[in-house]
């Protein structure tokens, strides 16, 4: 006899797929996250190097930074609400 059968415990098919659901979602955000990671690492690394090779360039160099970031992590929130969207409906 399996311990699941010993307790006496009833699955029901819309908690399983309720609960996978939720794991695909946090799959789906942490795979989503991984390209806006990469990008923001990039515009900041070659910020880094432009400031390093002009320095009197580097409050221009620093405000084209943040709006890179700006707009890579809008693709993070994006991904988010995407499959904040998809688990809830």
């Amino acid at each position: 006899m399996s311990l699941l059968a010993a307790s006496n415990v009833t699955i029901n098919a819309q908690e399983i797929l309720k609960g996978l659901g939720a794991v695909g979602a946090g799959i789906g955000y942490g795979a989503a996250a991984v390209g806006p990671g990469i990008g923001i690492g990039i515009v900041v690394g070659n910020a880094i190097t432009a400031m390093a090779r002009q320095p009197e360039a580097a409050g221009m160099v620093r405000t084209t930074m943040f709006l890179g970031i700006a707009f890579t992590e809008a693709l993070a929130l994006i991904g988010f609400v995407v499959f904040i969207l998809l688990k809830f409906t």
